[in-house]
């Protein structure tokens, strides 16, 4: 089958590798139906996360079951299933806590499950799935094609931004930031409308996304960063800041921005995957009573809750998918998402 290979900084393949076998009796062989490339995957794209060596890439998809385990009983061959962007049991305590991330069962895409056996990344004609019943959430069908942008979001984006939205506290009538433009930072306003926020501050500088932002929700936009963003904010809300900002970038200033961006005793709700070495101030945050809550997003835990809102159309974060690639086109998905031509890219194997 093809799938996509990152070889080193700015040097994506799409390649023949070997087919996808069932090994364990809980697994699943998915055909992919859609796939997609996330912001966290232009890091090692832009080298700053470095490639030692050739590997697939890609964490993001959906698709129909074409083959399961003996010993798998929550999905059926021909099932439209999900994937998040990890693999995990949906049993063990820390998924029951909530955080599925930390599943003791669990792995990532790309890589060798718990056994030993390969699952393969999500950039591909098609994946095996390591603790299918836990990992999987099957879409009741028969799924239109024009909902498989949205149903994609679930596998990350949306689950995400739903998260900086929850880890923040976000609820009825609240005043909300959103640090970040990006597919994340377009979900976390959706988020943050749907749970209720009356007030929702955008900061974009890039004309397409702010309309974007404002469909899905947002009534302000801020183009200013550094001191003029903090101050914009705060004109924007009484002259105190946000009751909940959302941060969806992970770099240094984005955190900065956030954290100062949140007024006494609110909350920064923070997912984006930390690069440029973001750290905490925790003499600021003491003496404003500011909290900081959020990490890597459980997503899995999120599904159900939000797609019955992307099947009835109440949601719409497909959207966020401004360009539709082949899988063989790769190279040019990442391409455009780090040129920012395209906000979030699919791929279509």
């Amino acid at each position: 089958m093809l799938a996509t290979l990152i070889h080193a900084e700015r040097d994506i393949r799409v390649e023949t590798v070997p087919d996808p076998v069932l090994s364990t009796g809980v697994d699943a062989i998915v055909k992919v139906v859609a796939a997609c490339v996330c912001g966290s995957d232009l890091w090692p794209y832009r080298g700053i996360t470095p490639t030692r060596e050739p590997h697939r890439i890609g964490h993001e998809f959906v698709g129909v079951v074409e083959e399961i385990g003996p010993d798998v009983a929550n999905v059926a061959v021909g099932d439209f299933v999900i994937a998040p962007f990890y693999v995990c049991d949906n049993t063990c305590a820390n998924c029951r806590n909530g955080v599925s991330t930390s599943c003791l069962g669990g792995g990532w895409w790309g890589g060798n499950d718990r056994t030993g056996a390969f699952a393969d990344a999500g950039q591909g004609e098609r994946v095996r799935v390591p603790l299918a019943d836990g990992t999987l959430v099957v879409v009741p069908g028969p799924v239109p094609d024009e909902l498989v942008p949205g149903l994609l979001t679930l596998s990350d984006v949306m689950g995400t931004g739903h998260h900086a939205a929850v880890s923040a506290g976000v609820g009825e009538g609240d005043t909300v930031a959103v640090v970040g433009d990006g597919a994340v930072g377009l979900c976390a306003i959706i988020a943050a409308k749907r749970l209720g926020a009356s007030v929702i501050i955008a900061m974009s500088r890039h004309p397409e996304r702010q309309a974007l932002a404002r469909a899905f929700g947002a009534t302000h936009v801020v183009e200013e960063r550094g001191d003029e963003g903090v101050a914009r904010v705060r004109e924007l809300t009484g002259g105190i800041g946000a009751n909940q900002v959302l941060e969806c970038v992970g770099t240094k200033e984005s955190m900065d921005q956030a954290i100062r961006s949140t007024r006494p005793g609110g909350m920064v709700g923070y997912v984006g995957v930390p690069n440029g070495g973001p750290e905490l101030p925790v003499r600021t945050l003491f003496d404003r009573n500011v909290g900081v809550n959020g990490g890597v997003a459980p997503v899995r835990g999120y599904i159900e809750e939000l797609l019955p809102d992307v099947l009835s159309g109440a949601i719409e974060p497909g959207r966020v998918f401004d360009l539709e690639l082949p899988l063989a086109e790769a190279a040019e998905a990442y391409a455009a998402m780090d040129e920012r031509r395209a906000i979030k890219v699919l791929l279509r194997p």
